[in-house]
């Protein structure tokens, strides 16, 4: 429950929330209607609208990875800001292409806006899940629930819309809700990593990390694993953690011939469960 809260009490994870809504919540409607859609504008037969509608779907084969793939990118070249922007990019690319599938009067006009909101539709989605684990690194798994659960609601939002308006007016309305939600990213701020797209000073960027040393100094500990899958706790002073705030890990299996010991860093924070 304290990963829970942790992760619902971080406004990024809520801002997240409605980004995913306005992204994977587009997927879910138009998997939903996009062939009702056809059906009625188009006069298409079921069996036609539904081969249509399934290209939407196809798009999941690449573009979602395609998303993450361009944010590591961007990451690599502008860090945190740079996937920031990405994200933001890939929303308001999405909501304009939405617009113009809701005035598209034609069918090959309206099979190729679909085509392109759809690619952007997935990149936003797959851009989400690259920021999510740096949200709250203690509480990565409640974070990426929370958002995910921000999808089903956009969908259910998106659909009930669209069933009270006009297909025009309704696809007008969630393109325009997509591009304002790109604008989140602004004020998005990733602790020692970014505050929206803004770059942080290195006074500003130590005095982060400073903070974050310190409290896990103040609740870390050594954890050593051994061959009996005992687990004992060491305070980060005893003689046998030699001062050092390490995790070791002693893997032999049972096997004194072949052992593996693998040392990395383990701060036990007092509100991780």
């Amino acid at each position: 429950m304290k990963s829970f809260r942790l992760a619902s009490l971080n406004l990024n994870t809520w801002l997240l929330f409605v980004q995913y809504a306005c992204c994977f919540g587009v997927e879910v409607t138009m998997t939903t209607g996009a062939a009702l859609y056809f059906v009625d504008e188009f006069d298409q037969s079921t069996e036609a609208a539904a081969a249509l509608a399934s290209i939407f779907g196809w798009l999941n084969l690449f573009a979602r990875g395609l998303g993450g793939f361009i944010s590591d990118i961007m990451n690599v070249k502008m860090n945190m800001r740079g996937r920031l922007l990405w994200q933001m990019v890939s929303l308001v690319f999405e909501g304009a292409f939405i617009i113009c599938f809701g005035y598209a009067k034609t069918l090959g006009a309206s099979i190729g806006t679909m085509v392109a909101f759809s690619l952007f539709v997935q990149t936003s989605e797959g851009s989400t899940y690259s920021i999510v684990p740096y949200v709250c690194p203690r509480a990565t798994g409640s974070v990426a629930g929370i958002v995910g659960a921000g999808g089903n609601v956009g969908g259910v939002i998106y659909l009930f819309m669209i069933s009270k308006m006009d297909y025009d007016k309704g696809f007008v309305y969630m393109g325009w809700s997509v591009i304002c939600s790109a604008f989140l990213c602004l004020v998005i701020n990733i602790r020692g990593y970014s505050r929206g797209l803004r770059r942080m000073g290195e006074s500003e960027m130590s005095g982060q990390v400073s903070a974050n040393n310190n409290n896990d100094d103040e609740n870390s500990k050594v954890i050593v694993f051994g061959e009996n899958d005992g687990v004992r706790k060491h305070d980060e002073n005893d003689e046998e953690a030699g001062g050092d705030d390490k995790r070791v890990v002693n893997d032999n299996h049972g096997d004194n011939t072949g052992s593996t010991t693998c040392v990395c860093k383990e701060l036990n924070r007092e509100n991780e469960t």
